[in-house]
């Protein structure tokens, strides 16, 4: 099971100042297909425009090197290239489509949910419904450990630490961002599935209850004796982008969804707003956590 979530990277990072240039964490060292997809694209509508990498290194303002890289897949190009490739290529609108669907190769992360991933770490806002397992953002170590051993195939090794690698590298956002406001809404019976064994299970109520202490952290679990439901298809996720863009994404059975047509994200708004009214609030949530512990 990739790290999914219940797991990829928010827009482009900032260019190195003064440069113009991606900083090193924009290097790719794992190119994905949507990068060389992309870059091919660059690489033909610059040769159908007559021009060199260096005639277009000079356009972008952009090292011939950079250039080179983007069209061989191997570097996440910024908005700032975009933009000035596109402008240079002819405005034919197709470099800021395609970059819409950009992803990094990174290991851990499911290729579907990659740009999610990149979106999160810059988003002003984050919400979660779950109903299938705890999401990443909140599973114990020893937890992932467990959702990635009972991955089918069974995941090497190597890759089930790949796995845990990426998913508590996410973890780092309710950490690191405590000006962001993170909501979780997560159902009952999620809890009460002692997934990994008892042990695992008190690690998780423990972890759970300290990283949901924070005020930017909110949990709210939906409880199983519930006569109304507002978000019976299933998971969803939802953002805020820092240029106020509302964006959301589903998930299922090996695929993912980017939702950004504005419609359907109000709907899911208005979906999930329904269900933290539906859910028990954060005090009585803590409480149910405490109890189901105290179980054990």
């Amino acid at each position: 099971m990739r790290d999914v979530d219940g797991g990829a990277t928010a827009g482009v990072r900032a260019r190195a100042a003064g440069t113009g240039e991606p900083g090193d964490g924009e290097r790719e060292p794992s190119p994905s297909d949507s990068l060389r997809t992309f870059g091919a694209v660059v690489q033909a509508l610059r040769e159908h425009a007559g021009l060199s990498r260096g005639d277009l290194s000079a356009r972008v303002q952009y090292s011939r090197h950079t250039v080179e890289s983007v069209e061989l897949g191997r570097r996440m190009p910024d908005e700032a290239f975009v933009e000035r490739a596109e402008e240079a290529l002819g405005n034919t609108g197709a470099l800021r489509r395609a970059s819409r669907h950009l992803s990094r190769g990174e290991a851990g992360l499911a290729a579907w949910f990659r740009r999610w991933a990149r979106l999160e770490r810059e988003a002003v806002s984050l919400c979660t419904y779950e109903c299938r397992l705890v999401p990443g953002l909140l599973q114990s170590e020893a937890y992932a450990r467990a959702v990635f051993d009972n991955s089918i195939p069974l995941l090497s090794d190597e890759g089930v630490e790949a796995q845990l690698v990426a998913r508590l590298d996410r973890q780092k956002l309710l950490r690191e961002r405590t000006d962001v406001p993170f909501s979780f809404i997560v159902e009952e019976h999620v809890f009460r599935r002692r997934l990994g064994g008892t042990e695992v299970m008190r690690g998780l109520y423990e972890h759970v209850l300290a990283l949901t202490a924070p005020r930017h952290v909110t949990l709210q679990i939906m409880p199983v004796d519930i006569e109304f439901h507002a978000c019976l298809d299933g998971p969803v996720r939802l953002l805020e982008s820092p240029r106020s863009q509302r964006l959301g994404y589903s998930e299922g059975q090996q695929n993912g969804r980017l939702i950004s047509d504005p419609k359907e994200v109000s709907l899911l708004h208005q979906r999930y707003d329904t269900l933290r009214s539906q859910a028990l609030n954060p005090k009585e949530s803590r409480v149910l956590l405490e109890r189901l512990r105290g179980e054990l």
